[in-house]
């Protein structure tokens, strides 16, 4: 066997390997968060939501958004979930998510190209 060389001699359901390097024998456990195992579970249907990009003209079109608005963060829907408009500043926009998302953020603030409104037709689906 060659020094420094690594051979797999079995493993267990736990999720330990073991290696036998040279004569010895080690043991590497997988360390899994118990965060990345647990899914959020969100009161609404995100994924019915179209993922929109920035750079998008739909995410560039029509942006007056006004507070008290529904809204969802276009690239990924599932990371932030669905929020409502409460301060507008130039582009900036103070959106509370409530913790509907994957990431359960409450309050964000962002630019207005990365919110897309929640489209009427859609509210009932979610």
């Amino acid at each position: 066997m060659a020094t420094g060389a690594f051979v797999p001699v079995g493993s267990n359901l736990a999720g330990a390997f073991s290696y036998q390097q040279c004569g010895i024998e080690t043991t590497l456990l997988r360390a899994m968060s118990t965060r990345s195992s647990q899914q959020h579970a969100s009161p609404y249907r995100l994924e019915l939501l179209q993922r929109v990009p920035a750079h998008h003209r739909d995410a560039l079109r029509d942006k007056r958004l006004q507070e008290g608005q529904l809204v969802y963060y276009g690239p990924h829907p599932i990371y932030y979930g669905i929020g409502e408009v409460k301060r507008i500043n130039g582009t900036d926009v103070a959106v509370d998510f409530r913790g509907t998302g994957e990431f359960e953020v409450h309050e964000e603030i962002m630019d207005q190209r990365y919110l897309i409104r929640i489209p009427k037709e859609k509210l009932s689906e979610l």
